[in-house]
């Protein structure tokens, strides 16, 4: 083995009687150190960009979710409220009612939805933490009540944070009788704006935060619930958890965690990335061709050489191994530099944010990077693997074409 990988390093870094040997050889450790590099930067931007995701869904997704398995809203009697508040693992719970409602400020008008909370929704979430301007406050302590638009909304209506222009929030009636009076189709309230909120742009230009006591009415839903949004204490005992409550409350109710609430997304991102690390190993393959050249040339140059190697007593093996381990050293030189660079590249985006975000509906201005070790492990023995056969490719069967004996 020592003696193979010796004699392969010397014909790899040895000066050959045809220039293009080197060259054909420095292309190709090029072309594998690029392909490496790429896939590194690649896969990095995407663990970047999914954690920039779930930080957004994070803020307005809660842990664990229970809906109606069938229907917009059931109702949280006393015992499943028993039931949750008696679960060690449960930190905090919130009863939410949704309803789509036109909204009216000044002269403008919109569709939004309307989400009411109660006083413990800022503890399952992370609301508070992406307000734009004002404050979340649902409710003051002398018990006036106060919307919060997201940031959408609040452009598509002209709002702004001020106690003298209302929020007046339509909702049709569910009496179903027929009136020619418009007015009287549908019920109407209002309220003052206390905050804006910012998480992403469609969310901001669809929700409005709504205390849910005033929902319910403003609906005829006294005591309906579309959600119950639970946080847990430790984000490991997610999955047990949510396989007890959905034991617990039976087939009528959909308990799901963080990835399912957004399970089409996660997987559409997912299948984005295999299917960008599948069209670069792709690439990688086809630039691994010129290993193929540079050996099939080496080949034909070294033929002298292999024929003193014989008559010294060396077996075929040992000359198989001598070129398939000099076409290997240049995957192996090759890979090696492309995790270097890739991870310099990724290092100074993640440091200095070079490369910018044209989007302006995002919560950050520079495309995201996160390094991560399964990618440098990965990469590697994919390149490698690719490296191999084409070593073992030309040694195998393309000697047989171009010596006279075959090794």
């Amino acid at each position: 083995m020592k003696l193979s990988v010796y004699i392969a390093k010397r014909y790899l870094f040895a000066k050959k009687s045809r220039n293009a040997i080197n060259i054909i050889s420095a292309v190709s450790v090029a072309g594998v150190a690029v392909g490496t590099m790429t896939l590194i930067i690649v896969l990095s931007v995407f663990n970047g960009l999914e954690k920039m995701v779930s930080a957004i869904f994070n803020t307005f997704d809660p842990d664990i979710k229970i809906t109606a398995a069938h229907g917009k809203t059931f109702t949280a009697d006393t015992a499943m409220i028993t039931f949750l508040s008696n679960i060690d693992g449960i930190e905090s719970y919130s009863l939410t009612i949704e309803e789509n409602a036109l909204l009216r400020y000044g002269e403008r008008q919109h569709i939004a939805t309307i989400k009411g909370v109660d006083d413990n929704y800022h503890k399952v979430t992370e609301i508070e933490d992406a307000m734009w301007e004002g404050e979340f406050i649902l409710e003051s302590e002398n018990g006036r009540q106060f919307a919060i638009p997201g940031l959408g909304v609040a452009h598509n209506l002209g709002i702004r944070i001020n106690f003298l222009t209302p929020i007046f929030i339509y909702v049709p009636r569910k009496t179903g009788e027929i009136n020619l009076n418009a007015e009287n189709a549908f019920n109407r309230d209002y309220l003052f704006p206390s905050g804006i909120f910012e998480v992403e742009k469609e969310y901001d230009s669809k929700y409005v935060y709504l205390p849910i006591d005033f929902v319910r009415n403003l609906t005829d839903n006294e005591n309906a619930t579309s959600s119950i949004e639970i946080k847990v204490k430790k984000e490991s005992e997610t999955e047990a958890l949510k396989r007890r409550i959905a034991r617990t409350l039976g087939n009528d109710y959909v308990v799901q965690n963080r990835y399912e609430q957004q399970e089409i997304f996660y997987k559409v991102m997912k299948s984005e990335r295999l299917a960008i690390f599948v069209i670069l190993t792709l690439i990688l393959i086809i630039a691994s061709f010129n290993i193929i050249g540079s050996l099939t040339m080496l080949i034909i140059e070294k033929e002298r050489d292999i024929e003193i190697l014989k008559s010294l007593g060396a077996d075929n093996d040992l000359i198989k191994k001598i070129f398939i381990f000099e076409g290997w050293l240049i995957s192996i030189i090759g890979a090696a530099a492309g995790i270097i660079l890739g991870f310099l590249v990724c290092w100074v985006q993640q440091t200095f944010g070079l490369v910018r975000l044209q989007s302006e509906s995002l919560l950050m201005d520079a495309y995201p990077v996160v390094i991560k070790l399964k990618d440098f492990l990965i990469v590697p023995a994919t390149v490698l693997l690719i490296g191999y056969w084409a070593a073992w490719y030309p040694v195998r069967y393309l000697t047989k074409r171009f010596l006279k004996k075959e090794i």
